[in-house]
């Protein structure tokens, strides 16, 4: 959802705000239908005093995954959550709800529009956002749901396809990088998709927008983005050398300086992690649907402006430049470099994925 997108004026007839909320965030006099995905729908509207909200209605379509009823539940439960923030609010403040027709109004937020350097204030909203819940919020939120056996049979099925030897300890190794990314002990609020166009830069910092697919896991498996290209965005992107350094440092320090402690666990393991899920080739409607490694070495599919075996390069990339001197993946490492050799040596003309500076908007 993009609160300053130009889109279409409605009536406000049209705005699906009940009685109850008009009474709670007074009555709508224009309506402006923003663009959103399939899964929503989103307004900016102009209330009756002068001032603005948003209004969000979650759809019953837009493909797999959880029905309209429990995305709902699952951002109004986020937000709540993201509502503790205080020093730097780090999402936009829920005004009302009406569960029945799956509506919530959200406070508008203006944007002074794009600027050159995006990434620090996200990092730092970022660490903000996760350092939020603790062990009580336990149940109030779905667990992160991380990779399966399945994801890694389907990984080492696509070495094979491609002629790449598989080092007899990988599979051990993923076994256990899996049981390692159980988020049961880790308690983050996590967003759920942090992607450029989720983010609103504003006078105040970066705030996080739709919250649908928000969990509790650990949080490094969403600064793992940085570094493994945005793995559920459409606009995958590539940030290296100083200014990858630099977010990085500014996460763990806000995370540092919030909750007292270092970061849990290894970043390696959540970058290995999006490697092996086939799902985190293909936008969300196309998730769990069929085994998308295994459509690698017979088409290259694309998402965005971007195509899988160009995301996958990538991935095994980061991963083979991560483990080089990590006990628990050094097979995968081995075996992830082989790969994307094999990879660009069948399919030369595959590009690097656009640097960071190429952000589409915001």
């Amino acid at each position: 959802m993009r609160q300053n997108a130009p889109t279409l004026t409605t009536m406000s007839s049209q705005v699906p705000i009940s009685d109850e909320l008009r009474s709670v965030v007074d009555s709508p006099t224009r309506a402006t239908l923003l663009d959103s995905s399939p899964r929503s729908r989103v307004w900016r509207v102009e209330l009756r005093g002068g001032s603005r909200v948003i209004v969000k209605q979650i759809a019953d379509g837009g493909g797999t995954g959880p029905d309209g009823d429990a995305r709902y539940a699952r951002e109004v439960a986020a937000l709540r959550l993201a509502a503790r923030a205080t020093r730097a609010t780090v999402a936009p403040a829920l005004l009302g709800t009406d569960p029945a027709s799956r509506v919530m109004v959200l406070e508008h937020l203006d944007s002074p529009g794009a600027t050159d350097d995006w990434m620090p204030g996200y990092a730092e909203a970022l660490a903000r956002l996760h350092s939020l819940t603790g062990p009580t919020d336990t149940g109030t939120l779905p667990r992160w749901s991380g990779p399966t056996a399945t994801d890694a049979e389907s990984f080492l099925a696509l070495a094979e396809a491609l002629d790449v030897p598989v080092p007899p300890a990988v599979p051990n190794e993923l076994a256990a990088l899996i049981d390692r990314l159980d988020p049961t002990p880790h308690h983050a609020l996590l967003h759920g998709d942090p992607c450029p166009g989720n983010d609103l830069r504003t006078a105040t910092g970066v705030h996080f927008v739709d919250f649908e697919q928000a969990s509790l896991g650990n949080g490094l498996v969403e600064l793992a983005y940085f570094r493994i290209g945005f793995p559920t965005c459409w606009c995958a992107m590539s940030v290296t050398g100083t200014p990858l350094a630099e977010v990085e440092d500014i996460y763990r320090a806000t995370w540092r300086s919030l909750t007292g402690t270092d970061v849990p666990g290894d970043l390696a393991d959540a970058c290995a992690g999006w490697l092996i899920r086939g799902d985190a080739l293909v936008e969300r409607a196309h998730r769990e649907s069929v085994d998308h490694l295994a459509r690698v070495p017979a088409e290259d599919f694309e998402w965005g402006y971007v195509s899988a075996r160009e995301r996958l390069v990538h991935r095994l990339g980061v991963v083979a430049d991560q483990t080089r001197d990590h006990d628990d993946l050094y097979a995968l490492g081995h075996l992830s470099a082989a790969m994307a050799v094999r990879l660009l040596e069948r399919w030369p003309t595959l590009r690097p994925l656009p640097a960071q500076d190429t952000r589409p908007w915001n």
